[in-house]
């Protein structure tokens, strides 16, 4: 079977066929440091790592760069607004970064270049900028001519003219045409700066990722360039016209971007007073694997909602899969059969794996991993049957990057005490004592003990 991926440049899902298979190159836009990481940076980082770990599943060897921006006109703002040192605010929100990706259980990309690490390598790709023709100095900046790359527009699918109108120069730019982005910026006074041709200055946004996307995964030519569809204009259709000028091949075969996050059916702003931060979701809900659930119930490039509603509803879910778990580790299942086929087992892996061929379509990858959990509980008895299905379960998850973990702060108590309680519940409900029913509840919720009614009884689990 072969993966389709939808191309955001050619505007159609397309068979993967990587330029030299069984390699795969794969270039991410990161964050730029000069604030706290939120729920959006958050499904960028989840849902790449995710096809990282998917491509990885199916035999290909994955070189995956993750770019950090930390020059930027925004950490400048920030700074001076602050009142603190550019390097001091970008060191925080670097920490911050990774701290981040550790709460989130997210593995580091190969690389994670810094934009300030590779500044020499911009100068000399924006001097041949200009030795070819591309690029103009104007006053200590440096522009990229867009009416010399005739194939500006082909990614966001916008004509140059249409683009043109309505797009003004300010007063302060030398530009030759309104369209023309900034290679190099010359620096005010108390400015971050670096030495160049053209004076001291800093890279513009988009140089950035085009040269260390190149530099680090050794290419001319990128397999996957993924990130954000905010980024699609101008941000990656500058990158494709700096490396193309450049190299005069291809800069990413395959374009992926990810839907964006909004909040109550409203773009996330300070302002708007609805920005959640990484930290704020992991310190009211402390799971990772309840935002990834949530992630998961969308398809990476539409854009999903969020409400405190389909986080509960997202809880729901994830709890089935938990009770289950807590079944089978009542159970001890042995290892007796373990490469026994069981053919709903089989029929749930091969579902797993059209759906996420068929561009890392993680909705119907969980129906799939759903309905083995619905066949598990009906066999729950048949140990060799639960023992395969929960490898198999926790292998899908795994390429999913859940982990099952259960943050438990509450007082520890033991199986025997909670099937005792069940017990006098079920007497409490049985005898239409449901003021008592709602107070064993309740003390068992205490202890962090979830219980949830059944067709077949009172199942349990550890809150999460």
């Amino acid at each position: 079977m072969s993966i389709y991926i939808y191309n955001s440049l050619t505007r159609k899902k397309e068979e993967f066929l990587p330029l030299m298979p069984p390699k795969v190159k794969i270039y991410t836009c990161g964050i730029t440091v000069y604030d706290e990481s939120h729920i959006g940076h958050a499904r960028s980082l989840y849902i790449f790592d995710v096809i990282r770990k998917y491509l990885k599943f199916r035999g290909y060897s994955v070189n995956f760069v993750r770019n950090i921006t930390d020059i930027d006109d925004k950490i400048i703002n920030r700074a001076n607004e602050l009142k603190i040192d550019w390097k001091e605010l970008t060191e925080k929100y670097i920490r911050g970064y990774y701290e981040d990706l550790r709460a989130l259980d997210i593995e580091k990309a190969d690389f994670e270049p810094r934009a300030t690490e590779n500044i020499s390598d911009m100068v000399r790709c924006i001097e041949a900028l200009i030795v070819r023709g591309f690029a103009y100095e104007a006053g200590g900046d440096v522009y990229f001519d867009v009416r010399k790359f005739s194939a500006y527009g082909k990614l966001s699918g916008q004509n140059i003219c249409q683009m043109e109108t309505g797009v003004r120069i300010e007063p302060s730019e030398a530009k030759r045409n309104p369209l023309d982005f900034a290679l190099w910026k010359k620096s005010e006074l108390n400015e971050p700066c670096w030495d160049s041709p053209w004076g001291k200055g800093r890279p513009g946004w988009h140089i950035e990722c085009s040269v260390m996307s190149l530099k680090f995964l050794k290419t001319e030519t990128i397999d996957i360039h993924a990130g954000g569809r905010d980024l699609i204009f101008p941000h990656h259709e500058n990158e494709i016209a700096q490396a193309e000028a450049l190299t005069e091949k291809p800069f990413a075969k395959y374009w992926i971007h990810h839907g964006l996050v909004t909040i109550n059916g409203q773009k996330m702003a300070k302002s708007l007073g609805n920005f959640i931060t990484i930290k704020d979701f992991m310190g009211r809900y402390q799971s990772a694997d309840l935002l990834k659930f949530f992630f998961l119930s969308a398809h990476y490039s539409h854009p999903i909602d969020y409400s405190e509603e389909k986080i509960r509803e997202t809880k729901q879910a994830l709890g089935r899969i938990l009770i289950l778990a807590d079944k089978i580790g009542r159970k001890k299942p042995l290892n007796s059969n373990q490469g026994q086929e069981f053919r709903e087992i089989k029929e749930a892996r091969n579902k797993f794996i059209e759906a996420m061929d068929d561009d890392f379509n993680t909705p119907q990858g969980l129906a799939a991993i759903f309905e083995l959990v619905n066949i598990t509980n009906k066999n729950i008895d048949d140990l060799d049957f639960i023992y395969n299905a929960n490898v198999l379960i926790k292998e899908l998850l795994g390429i999913l990057g859940i982990s099952l973990k259960i943050e438990n702060k509450t007082v520890e108590v033991n199986d025997e005490f909670v099937n005792e309680k069940i017990l006098e519940r079920n007497k409490a409900r049985n005898d239409k004592d449901f003021i008592l029913a709602d107070k064993i509840r309740k003390e068992l919720e205490e202890k962090g003990i979830m219980l949830e009614d059944t067709k077949e009884g009172s199942a349990w689990r550890r809150k999460m």
